[in-house]
């Protein structure tokens, strides 16, 4: 037993994650071509970094967090508590984030949409199975394999700004650029409300910005780092940093909320009282 229990939504988030740790991938006896290897055919992954054709470090592949279901860190993980590695000071919440916050946890997480299979928002989607980077001159994409549906983010480099945002999204609006030997995204449009982890329940409100950095150190890691500046629910920005790992001779593979009528079936409780709406700090 954890010193916690999970019921309604978060149980069927940890349940239905738990059963699609990209065990079940696709092709997984064909060898990835361009991925180098040691003599006995497994791939290095302390291998130099790959260039793309312009010069700048190749970021595709599949990356996975350090931490995921079949592990028992797991739920210890970014994806259960995003601000894990940081002193209490460095995340203080305003009274509107920490009254949803309280109310969330007090409801026992029962309303993560994430249990209602709907996208589990940004950057929480980072933390979950795994996500798959293409990297085109214009256009950078994330393929996401989650438990609730494939997901994707679009990241343009094309020199657009970030757009008047008049439709919030979950996974909001990205633009990315390089600085030196780092892939800098840069994001907002996000909806009001979301969720940032699962076990700590942190809201997150329509003026947040969240400023990614992928850093590819060698072949087989991706150093990543996720500022959340939102000024409605942070009393001011905070950072979280991470690696993930390559996962080489694999593909994603689909995964839908099939028969989660019958999870519902389960969870019938009162329905929650509207979230308040985010307010410009005073």
């Amino acid at each position: 037993m954890t010193r916690w229990t999970w019921t309604g939504a978060a149980a069927f988030a940890l349940l239905a994650v738990a059963q699609v740790p990209l065990l079940q991938a696709q092709w997984l006896t064909y060898k990835t071509p361009g991925i180098p290897r040691l003599g006995d055919g497994r791939p290095n992954l302390s291998a130099p970094t790959p260039q793309s054709p312009d010069g700048k470090p190749d970021l595709s592949g599949i990356w996975r967090p350090a931490c995921v279901a079949t592990m028992p860190c797991w739920q210890e993980s970014l994806f259960f508590d995003l601000a894990k590695d940081l002193r209490p000071s460095e995340v203080e919440m305003t009274p509107w984030a920490k009254g949803l916050a309280t109310e969330r946890q007090r409801r026992d997480h029962v309303d993560d949409p994430y249990g209602y299979c709907l996208p589990p928002g940004a950057p929480r989607i980072n933390n979950l199975i795994a996500f798959k980077l293409v990297t085109t001159p214009q256009l950078t994409v994330l393929l996401y394999e989650t438990s609730v549906g494939l997901m994707f983010r679009q990241v343009f480099t094309d020199g657009r700004p970030l757009p008047e945002v008049t439709e919030p999204t979950w996974l909001g609006y990205s633009v990315g650029r390089w600085e030196g030997e780092t892939f800098l995204v840069e994001s907002a449009g996000f909806r009001d409300g979301g969720w940032l982890d699962t076990r700590k329940a942190r809201p997150h409100s329509s003026a947040m910005r969240l400023t990614e950095r992928f850093r590819r150190p060698d072949f087989g890691h991706l150093e990543l780092s996720m500022t959340i500046d939102d000024p409605r629910a942070y009393t001011k920005p905070w950072t979280v940093r991470t690696v993930m790992n390559l996962l080489p001779d694999t593909e994603l593979i689909e995964a839908f909320c099939d028969g989660h009528e019958k999870t519902m079936e389960h969870r019938r409780i009162a329905a929650p009282s509207p979230e308040p709406p985010s307010t410009a700090p005073h």
